[in-house]
């Protein structure tokens, strides 16, 4: 009588746990593509490097690294995409000069957000 009421408590408790996970890992995964606009870099594209990497179970980030030349430096900037049903990847092309608009993490530049100065052709 006892495993007939514990049994399904217990399977109730680890899927509601399951679902918070899921939801707490959804917010986190949205919010990687949001990049607070602290600082603005301008350069040209040196290199570009994109891959698909996997952030948790089904959900996936689309990351864009490229190598942009300052006025004074080489720097590493990325764009980190969550990948949804209806996405806009941003195409890059070595030589364009572009401003990006973002923050520091550590030795990489995060941006969201940039705008083409002069294209390449």
């Amino acid at each position: 009588m006892v495993t007939a009421i514990v049994i399904p408590i217990i399977c109730f408790y680890f899927y509601w746990l399951t679902r918070k996970e899921m939801k707490e890992h959804d917010i986190k995964w949205l919010a990687t593509g949001e990049v607070e606009q602290e600082a603005m870099l301008t350069g040209e594209i040196k290199s570009i490097n994109e891959e698909k990497q996997r952030f948790y179970y089904h959900r996936y980030l689309y990351v864009q690294e490229i190598r942009l030349q300052t006025e004074t430096k080489i720097v590493k900037v990325k764009k980190v995409t969550p990948i949804r049903k209806k996405i806009k990847i941003e195409p890059f092309t070595i030589g364009d000069v572009i401003r990006v608009y973002g923050s520091w993490a550590g030795s990489y530049f995060h941006f969201s957000n940039f705008e083409i100065i002069e294209q390449k052709r």
